[in-house]
C-alpha cells in the first residue's frame, strides 16, 4: 500500500521540481538542506533565499527581450520593483544588481532611495517612479528629488490636485505621468479604482490642464490592474479600453512615450501551479503593436512593476509541530510553534494559501489535520492548501518532532506584520536568516534579526 507522505505527494504532483527535493529523506529548498538550518539556528524561522530575486528578475527581462525580437517591437523595456513588497535593505540591494527601476508609494520610500543614491546603487538616470495618493510629505519629497537632479523620477498623477501641488514645490520641467482608473473585477464590491484618472477623463484633462504649459512633460500612461496578469477575458478587456487611450493621448501628445503595465505576476502558490508567464509576454507585446499599428502611432516604451514576482518566491518560514489536540472524531489540530496572524498575516487577512511541505518524515504515514497558532484568536489557523481543501501531513508523533515549511512567502508579510514591533498577543517575531550564496557556489548565511525577546516588547509597551 501507498500510505506514506512521499507516495501521496507523488501521486498527485510531478515532484520533485526545481527547488523542492527530497535528500535523506528530508526536504531541500533549492538545494539548501532545511533540517540543517533548523538544528543550527532553531524554528520558528523565517529566511530569505536571495539569489532569487535576481533570478526572477533576469527570466522576465529575458521573455521580453524575445517578445521584443520576435514582434521587432520598436520600444525599450524597464523592470521596476516595488518597494512596498519589501523595503528591506537586502532585498533592494540585490534586486538593483540587475539593472532595474524603482517604484514608489509614499514620502519615506523617497528616503530608501536617497540612500540608494548615496550608497551608489542607483543613479540620476534610474527611473523613479512615484504612485500613490500624494499628500505634502510625499511631494516635498519628490520634488527634492527632482530639484536635486534625478531626472528620471516621474511622478504618476493620481488626482487632477496632484499636478498643482507638485508644480509648485518643483522649480524646474519635468517627467509626468497619468494613472487610468481601471475597472474592477465583476467580484469587487466597487465598480471603479479609487486610485487614477477614469478612461473618458485623461484626454480632456490633458487638454484642459497640461497641453499648453511647457513645464509639464507628459511621459507615461499607467495602468495598473489590482489582480495582476492574468490570462483572462476582464484583463484583456481592461488593456484594450487602456490602449484605446494611449492612442488617443499620443496623437495630440507628442512626448507620451511609456506605457506602465503595472499589476504584478502571480507566483507559485502550490505544486500544481502553472502559468505561461512567456505566453502572456509574448502576448501583450503582441496587442500593443497591433493596436498602435491600426491606430498609425508609435509603440511606447514598456515599464513594468513586479513586486511579489520579484521577491515572493524568495522566502519562507519553518515551524515545529508542538503538540496535536484531537478536538472530536474528525478534528486533528496541529499546533505550531508561532502564530499564522503574526507571521503570515496574508493567511488570516485575505485567506492567501502558499506552498506547505513537511521537512522531514516523508516516509512516514500521513492524516489530514488542520493547523493552529499559539494566539487564543479562534482565526489564528491555516486549514487548506491551495489545490485541495485539506492539509496532509505525516502523522503525528510526539516521540518524533515534525517540522513544516512555508514556501514563497517573501512579499508584504513581515510589513503587514509590523517587523519589529507588537505582535498579537505578543508572540514573537521569529529569527530572519539570509541565505545567499558565496562566488565558490557555498552558502553565505547571516542572521538578519533574532528573534524578539520579551524586554524588547515591554519597551515598546512602556514597561521599560
Amino acid at each position: 500500500m501507498n500510505t506514506k507522505y512521499i507516495d501521496l505527494i507523488e501521486q498527485t504532483f510531478d515532484f520533485p521540481q526545481e527547488e523542492f527535493q527530497l535528500k535523506d529523506k528530508n526536504l531541500e529548498f533549492h538545494g539548501i538542506n532545511l533540517m540543517e538550518l533548523i538544528e543550527k539556528y532553531g524554528a520558528p524561522l523565517k529566511f530569505t533565499y536571495l539569489p532569487k530575486i535576481s533570478e526572477n528578475i533576469k527570466q522576465a527581462k529575458s521573455w521580453f527581450a524575445k517578445g521584443f525580437e520576435k514582434h521587432n517591437y520598436k520600444g525599450i523595456y524597464n523592470y521596476c520593483y516595488c518597494t512596498k513588497s519589501s523595503h528591506f535593505k537586502h532585498v533592494l540591494d540585490e534586486a538593483l544588481k540587475n539593472d532595474i527601476h524603482i517604484e514608489t508609494s509614499s514620502a519615506f520610500d523617497i528616503d530608501i532611495v536617497n540612500d540608494l543614491k548615496r550608497r551608489g546603487k542607483i543613479s540620476e538616470d534610474t527611473y523613479v517612479i512615484c504612485n500613490g495618493f500624494k499628500r505634502a510629505q510625499y511631494v516635498e519629497n519628490i520634488a527634492k528629488l527632482i530639484n536635486s537632479g534625478q531626472h528620471n523620477c516621474i511622478p504618476i498623477i493620481d488626482n487632477y490636485e496632484e499636478i498643482d501641488l507638485l508644480d509648485e514645490a518643483i522649480d524646474k520641467p519635468f517627467k509626468i505621468g497619468i494613472r487610468i482608473a481601471s475597472e474592477e473585477e465583476p467580484k469587487f464590491e466597487f465598480y471603479t479604482s479609487r486610485l487614477g484618472i477614469g478612461y473618458k477623463n485623461i484626454v480632456p484633462f490633458y487638454k484642459k490642464k497640461m497641453q499648453e504649459n511647457p513645464k509639464w512633460e507628459l511621459k507615461m500612461l499607467h495602468f495598473f490592474i489590482n489582480t495582476g496578469i492574468k490570462d483572462n477575458a476582464y484583463y484583456w478587456n481592461e488593456l484594450v479600453k487602456c490602449l484605446k487611450v494611449y492612442t488617443s493621448l499620443k496623437r495630440i501628445c507628442p512626448t507620451l512615450d511609456s506605457l506602465n503595465i503595472g499589476g504584478g505576476f502571480p507566483i507559485k502558490n502550490s505544486l500544481a501551479f502553472d502559468f505561461d508567464y512567456e505566453y502572456m509576454i509574448d502576448e501583450i507585446i503582441y496587442q500593443i503593436q497591433a493596436t498602435c499599428e491600426e491606430e498609425e502611432v508609435d509603440v511606447p516604451n514598456l515599464f513594468t512593476e513586479f513586486g511579489s514576482y520579484t521577491v515572493g518566491e524568495s522566502g519562507g518560514a519553518i515551524y515545529e509541530v508542538l503538540y496535536q489536540k484531537q478536538q472530536n472524531d474528525r478534528e486533528k489540530w496541529n499546533m505550531i510553534n508561532s502564530s499564522f496572524i503574526t507571521t503570515l498575516p496574508d493567511t488570516w487577512a485575505i485567506s492567501k494559501r502558499f506552498i506547505m511541505l513537511p521537512i522531514n518524515r516523508w516516509n512516514d504515514a500521513y492524516e489530514r489535520v488542520l493547523l493552529g497558532g499559539l494566539t487564543c484568536d479562534s482565526d489564528d489557523y491555516y486549514n487548506s492548501e491551495q489545490h485541495m481543501n485539506a492539509i496532509y501531513l505525516p502523522v503525528f508523533n510526539k516521540e518524533k518532532p515534525l517540522y513544516i515549511g512555508f514556501f514563497n512567502t517573501g512579499a508584504y508579510q513581515e510589513t503587514i506584520g509590523g517587523f519589529g514591533g507588537l505582535q498579537h498577543c505578543l508572540i514573537p517575531s521569529p529569527k530572519h536568516l539570509l541565505i545567499d550564496k558565496n562566488k565558490d557556489g557555498s552558502l553565505k548565511l547571516e542572521v538578519f534579526a533574532e528573534q524578539q525577546k520579551s524586554e524588547d516588547l515591554l519597551k515598546i509597551l512602556g514597561y521599560e
